[in-house]
């Protein structure tokens, strides 16, 4: 059991400033549903995203773009249900944002009424910028994410480490320090060098959470499932995984599979 179980107190956007600044790391996962998220947060996870990954690892999409606004609303009120401790943040989905600032704010306003989650995550730098304060601006806190953006793979053509260039690096850092000027309460970056990284979380006041951005920012993000090993087709080198449920599972379902066949479930004990 962790030992950070022993803290209840709930985790705020403030506390995760308070945890940057005495250089305590934040831990963060993913989680789609009431019963995932409830063991995530009672092992003591301080953020718990429910990301659009689950258009990969719940929907069997390829991409993320194929999630819905009403879907990821589906899946945010499942998690918030279960959650006592962490923050909870919502991703929102690919079309949501990008078309103009005005609808950006109706779709984050919708998301927050209907799902009660903490806060929101966005892709982009300066070409969501306006959205990004508008949303703010109507009191709804934002974590902004940076390097590879998911949502922008048709982009890129590749999931490749993003920003080895100095050009893009630059950018990069620029995009950064406008989200948080813009009022965004923490950053995640994707997949990038590990000193750009290490330099963002060093320039910026606000929380950094890495995926693939090595150890020098305040905190780490995992998928859930590729972290339990729930899922074996994704291995990137960033990846660590901590359990393997999918051979767990698989034996015990097959287990359960062969003691029907036999009879030997249900027992004299099993039943009424």
């Amino acid at each position: 059991m962790s030992v950070h179980t022993e803290n209840t107190r709930r985790v705020t956007t403030h506390r995760l400033l308070e945890m940057k600044q005495r250089g305590e790391k934040i831990s963060m996962l993913t989680s789609y549903d009431y019963t995932m998220a409830r063991i995530v947060d009672e092992a003591g996870v301080d953020v718990i995203l429910v990301g659009d990954s689950a258009s990969n690892v719940m929907c069997g999409n390829q991409t993320t773009l194929p999630i819905t606004l009403d879907q990821m609303i589906f899946l945010g009120k499942s998690v918030v249900r279960g959650v006592n401790r962490a923050l909870v943040v919502v991703d929102m989905p690919f079309g949501t944002y990008q078309t103009g600032d005005i609808e950006a704010v109706q779709n984050a306003i919708k998301m927050m009424k209907v799902t009660h989650a903490d806060a929101l995550k966005l892709e982009g730098g300066e070409e969501v910028i306006d959205s990004v304060k508008r949303i703010i601006a109507a009191g709804i806190p934002i974590m902004g994410h940076l390097g590879l953006m998911p949502q922008s793979i048709n982009k890129y053509g590749s999931y490749t480490v993003r920003a080895k260039e100095n050009a893009e690096a630059e950018k990069l850092l620029r995009d950064a320090k406008l989200l948080q000027e813009a009022g965004c309460f923490a950053l995640v970056l994707e997949k990038i060098p590990a000193a750009l990284a290490e330099q963002v979380a060093k320039e910026l006041t606000i929380p950094v959470i890495g995926i693939g951005a090595g150890g020098g920012v305040d905190g780490q993000v995992l998928v859930l499932h590729d972290m339990i090993g729930l899922t074996h087709g994704f291995s990137p080198r960033f990846l660590r995984r901590y359990a393997d449920l999918q051979t767990i599972m698989h034996d015990a379902i097959g287990h359960y599979v062969d003691d029907v066949k036999s009879c030997d479930f249900p027992n004299e004990q099993e039943q009424y």
